[in-house]
């Protein structure tokens, strides 16, 4: 089939040549050429709507060749090669629909989801995000492929956090897969990786799809079920790191704030360098107005993470509570330095300089955490996901 398209488009090319010689000629050729091409589009449309999908693809190639700007054959012809698993081709004439359609979503997405099936994962995230913004309507299955496909890529960029709050919306939607339940294990013990990497003689599949399974139930409101496979899942794999991390985090969840401890205190014991548990006892022990007990913990975390802003972040927190306020400050501006966009620090500062009586400090702090903050809630309405390892509310 490509060989006869490349043939055609030969032939095509030498047509335009021809008729580039024979300027008198050019009216009539007008003339004949929407007549082709109005017989080509009817063709196209009959064969596609009677299931004969190799004669649309030919006449939609013949028609776009004729008719550059048809978006409508460029659409159907895209979409009828994506549904052959033709991704390559299909990726082009998606390319042609968002360069006609700029300000429609779905070309985007569909474009992203070829380029996901090709690998090109970088490409992928940038025009499921561009789709997602501009909309697809109310096409149900699109968008939950489109949420599917955007979790497993912010588990490939080790966005834990962010791809377990996709998923958490699938499940809570209904969305029941094999393929959702692995993503989800993947996002809560932290593993970047593919749910079609994790194939069924892949050694670590079934703690993977049980890990899964619990915080599957969870986000669909059943934290009974969930509580039973998350100790089950312990009891199997005590020692294996992530688990008890894992589990820690849905103790939070449920506020079972001791149990998570023992949990995160475990998760230390099989992986001594693991910065984030400490953090999440240091966060518990912060807000229970025990800065001093979270202060060893919190240094510790940042010394194995230095990079890591939540805890620069939280060892600010603590400096405020303890009134260590340069402390404090020297800590947070670290935090705002690897995290610019987080508003949390931001309002974080502008109490620290505000203690420290550096008022124009404080105004820059409160005025950026609030645009910050707008940004963050405007995007939550338009269903931007947003995953962080510790939640806390927003201040106001």
């Amino acid at each position: 089939m490509k060989k006869r398209h490349f043939i055609f488009c030969g032939f095509l090319l030498a047509g335009i040549t021809l008729f580039l010689c024979l300027p008198a000629d050019a009216q009539q050729s007008r003339t004949r050429t929407g007549q082709n091409f109005e017989a080509i589009a009817a063709e196209a449309k009959e064969a596609r709507e009677t299931g004969d999908f190799d004669e649309a693809i030919e006449k939609y190639r013949q028609g776009v060749a004729l008719k550059p700007r048809w978006d409508e054959g460029w659409w159907y012809l895209a979409t009828i090669l994506y549904d052959r698993d033709e991704y390559e081709e299909a990726t082009r004439a998606f390319k042609r629909v968002v360069a006609l359609r700029p300000k429609v979503g779905t070309p985007l997405v569909m474009l992203g989801l070829c380029e996901y099936r090709l690998g090109r994962y970088d490409d992928s995230f940038t025009h499921l995000q561009q789709g997602k913004q501009l909309g697809i309507g109310d096409n149900k299955d699109l968008d939950r492929v489109m949420r599917y496909h955007e979790g497993t890529l912010f588990l490939l960029k080790a966005d834990f956090e962010t791809a377990e709050q996709v998923f958490k919306s699938l499940s809570f939607d209904g969305f029941n897969s094999q393929d959702l339940i692995i993503g989800v294990g993947l996002a809560v013990l932290r593993i970047s990786a593919l749910p079609k990497q994790i194939g069924v003689d892949h050694k670590d599949r079934d703690m993977i799809r049980r890990a899964g399974l619990a915080q599957h139930y969870f986000s669909q409101l059943n934290a009974a079920d969930a509580n039973v496979e998350y100790n089950r899942l312990v009891n199997d794999y005590p020692r294996v790191s992530g688990v008890q991390y894992a589990y820690g985090r849905f103790m939070i969840q449920i506020r079972d704030y001791a149990a998570a401890i023992k949990a995160f205190e475990r998760e230390i014991e099989n992986t001594p360098t693991s910065a984030l548990a400490r953090l999440q006892i240091a966060y518990i022990k912060l807000s229970d107005k025990d800065p001093e007990g979270a202060l060893p913990l919190t240094l510790k975390a940042v010394e194995l993470s230095q990079r890591l802003p939540l805890g620069h972040y939280i060892l600010g927190r603590i400096y405020t509570d303890l009134n260590r306020i340069s402390d404090a400050i020297v800590q947070l501006e670290m935090a705002r330095n690897l995290a610019p966009n987080e508003p949390r620090i931001h309002y974080a500062l502008f109490r620290a300089y505000a203690k420290a009586n550096r008022k124009a400090d404080a105004d820059l702090a409160r005025e950026t955490f609030e645009r910050l903050n707008s940004m963050v809630q405007e995007a939550a309405r338009r269903g931007v996901p947003r995953g962080q390892a510790i939640e806390e509310k927003e201040p106001q």
